[in-house]
């Protein structure tokens, strides 16, 4: 098994900082036949290469921009369909031993109020979320010691056996510290969804400014992260950067390129790619004013770039970003999103007038859970809860052989269908559950084979008081 140093930490990886920066550099200026030419390849639902990508990446009209949008629009359909999967994020705990420039977690951070939910506080945080109508969950830890894989665990396990009413948390995702591989043993355990480690920024010369102490400074160390994760077990794992701290082109390169190495290693790509831009936190000065700023109109550029250069992997939009502006991004291929949000460790079951001390950055979109849901359902998108691929084994691999044959609609559509209905009975505002039932009999009078009894019959169960009804 390779160790990874302190002094190995330099040595050769996948992300190869020349290469990435020459590829950009010959791709410069590209003509609308090579474009689209790749848009084609993306449409037949082909994973690009990073030339292509970056390609795309230097589209240089609005023309050009316009197709790869609408590209990008089309694409999304064709795989996912008009659902978007819905999830809130949990914080555990916000102590940390690392001291991330950009991070109001840091510890060096004196402006923070450092919080560890308790066990009681947690099944609290966990029933307030449930009674709200959410199923599926990120929890979120600092690095510390503290944070070991059992307590993990411990922690997941009391969310999953948390029930309110007809509610339950049916999936947790991790987001966490990189791991030994019998640490991830220990957590895969309990039951997780996907384990999520964002690498933050794949420049390496920025990186090493960025973290300049704590286990988060070997590079390598958390590169290889989510390979240690497969190698224990969990084959649904979440890549991401955050933009902002170096060059957006440079980062979704980056992002390629750690696809193609799980690929090639394991057979499958991550489940999810994340993209969030830095935003503000106390105490946080780089937050406020990010060495590489990403406007609005270039994060809807990447946005569409990830969907076309990696059809079958979950994009995930954030409530980090403004209401109007997750509107617009949304249209360009994202999968999933969070609603309903607090970030504040123990901020969802009570009022803390000092929440943004306990928060990792101050979020932009504070909409609750069911004006969510009905903007989506106004929007004509299927808001889904859907957990069923996970609980019944449609995961890495397997999900695959499911995905890539465009059968993923088959049963998302279906499955998706449930968990609103399940939605609108028991948690939606009278004005949702009415839109929503409407958008349900539009939805399942658009099925012209077999599945359409199968459908109905499912929601007549849950409307007669069934739950986790699945296909």
């Amino acid at each position: 098994m390779y160790v990874f140093t302190k002094e190995k930490d330099k040595e050769k990886t996948f992300i190869n900082e020349e290469i990435i920066k020459k590829t950009l550099e010959e791709t410069a200026n590209p003509d609308s036949k090579q474009i689209r030419e790749i848009l084609q390849k993306s449409l037949n639902k082909q994973r690009l290469e990073p030339k292509e990508v970056a390609t795309l990446l230097n589209a240089s009209s609005k023309e050009q921009w316009e197709e790869i949008f609408e590209a990008a629009r089309t694409l999304k359909e064709k795989v996912y369909g008009n659902r978007i999967v819905l999830f809130a994020p949990l914080y555990i705990g916000n102590e940390c031993i690392n001291d991330c420039e950009y991070c109001g977690f840091r510890t060096s951070n004196k402006l923070v109020i450092r919080k560890t939910l308790s066990l009681e506080e947690l099944k609290k945080e966990v029933e307030t979320l449930v009674s709200k109508g959410h199923k599926r969950l990120i929890v979120v830890y600092g690095e510390h010691p503290k944070y070991s894989p059992e307590f993990i665990s411990k922690t997941i396990d009391i969310i999953y056996n948390t029930k309110l009413g007809n509610g339950e948390i049916r999936r947790v995702n991790v987001n966490a510290a990189p791991q030994t591989i019998e640490g991830y043993k220990i957590i895969k355990e309990v039951g997780i969804g996907t384990f999520q480690i964002f690498q933050e920024t794949y420049h390496y010369p920025t990186y090493k400014k960025l973290h300049p102490r704590g286990p988060k400074s070997n590079f390598a160390w958390r590169l290889y992260g989510l390979d240690r994760a497969m190698l224990a077990g969990i084959d649904d794992v979440g890549i991401g950067a955050l933009f902002g701290l170096y060059h957006w082109k440079f980062e979704v390169m980056g992002l390629i390129y750690h696809t193609i190495h799980l690929e090639e290693r394991f057979g499958v790509g991550p489940h999810t790619i994340s993209f969030p831009r830095i935003e503000p936190a106390v105490g946080t000065p780089i937050a406020e004013r990010p060495p590489y700023l990403v406007s609005d109109e270039n994060f809807k550029k990447l946005v569409a770039v990830l969907r076309l250069a990696v059809p079958y992997t979950g994009l995930i939009l954030t409530a980090r970003e403004l209401a109007d502006l997750r509107r617009e991004v949304l249209k360009l291929g994202v999968s999933q999103i969070d609603a309903g949000s607090s970030i504040g460790v123990g901020s969802y079951s009570e009022t803390d007038p000092e929440v943004i001390k306990k928060s990792q950055f101050i979020l932009g979109d504070t909409r609750t859970l069911d004006e969510v849901i009905y903007e989506l359902l106004k929007e004509n998108y299927i808001p889904s809860f859907c957990t069923a691929c996970y609980r019944a084994g449609r995961t890495g691999e397997h999900f695959m052989e499911f995905a890539i044959p465009g059968f993923v609609k088959r049963f998302c559509t279906p499955n998706a269908l449930f968990t609103l209905n399940e939605y609108l009975n028991d948690y939606a505002s009278p004005k949702t559950k009415t839109l929503g039932k409407e958008v349900i009999n539009k939805e399942v009078e658009k099925i012209t084979d077999k599945q359409k009894d199968i459908i109905i019959q499912g929601l007549k169960r849950i409307d007669m008081g069934e739950r986790d009804v699945r296909f």
